[in-house]
């Protein structure tokens, strides 16, 4: 019987399958975002799509399977960001941490502005993220630090615009998400602020807009 050190041939095999449909999905979805093809990704990987479907039997397996790594660091950067003792760092390093992790994958970019109905995964890391993103606008609020007006959706739409400023320039200037981000936060910031003449989405208006759409295959 093979031990647990040595397995059998098989599943070796399967085991370094699905290493490859992972390595090639990491970087077809960075560069193509979520919706990436998946019979691309298995001819890439030398495999049929078959094999794909056999160790990843939907689009969203595939892809939770590849983002969860850094979705786990990126909820602890982002937990992180409330220990500063400046409120106004505290959300600054929010921000810069989440519009860094989308900038050049456009996958995560993907994640971060998409919800996905009847998925408790990702369910789960958005409500965390959301969770820590609240606390830290809060607490800048109640600083004087963020204009008090400011919302968890005004936070999204600032990473839906940095993530299509990311995938816009990335060939020829991977960084200048940072120079429109803290353009942006100025914006946030509670001191000489201009009056808002639209309102900040309610939640419902917010969920829809996030909402994957059927025709993206999921």
């Amino acid at each position: 019987m093979p031990s647990r050190e040595n397995p059998p041939p098989a599943r070796r095999d399967a085991h370094r399958n699905r290493q490859r449909l992972l390595e090639c999905a990491r970087r077809a979805f960075a560069e193509r975002g979520a919706t990436a093809p998946l019979d691309g990704i298995a001819r890439e990987a030398g495999l049929v799509v078959g094999t794909l479907y056999r160790h990843f039997p939907t689009r969203l397996d595939l892809l939770s399977a590849v983002l969860e790594p850094k979705l786990r660091r990126v909820i602890d950067e982002v937990a992180a960001s409330r220990d500063s003792e400046d409120p106004w760092e505290a959300f600054r390093d929010l921000l810069e941490v989440l519009c860094s992790a989308q900038a050049g994958d456009r996958a995560f970019a993907d994640f971060l502005a998409w919800r996905f109905p009847g998925d408790d995964r990702t369910k789960a890391a958005h409500d965390e993220i959301c969770a820590h993103a609240q606390q830290v606008l809060l607490r800048a609020q109640s600083a004087g630090a963020v204009r008090p007006d400011v919302t968890g959706a005004d936070l999204l739409v600032l990473l839906w615009a940095s993530g299509r400023v990311s995938e816009t320039v990335q060939s020829v200037a991977p960084a200048m998400w940072r120079r429109h981000l803290h353009l942006a936060m100025d914006g946030f910031r509670a001191s000489n602020r201009l009056d808002l003449r639209e309102p900040a989405w309610d939640l419902d208006v917010l969920n829809r807009a996030m909402t994957v759409p059927e025709a993206r295959g999921y």
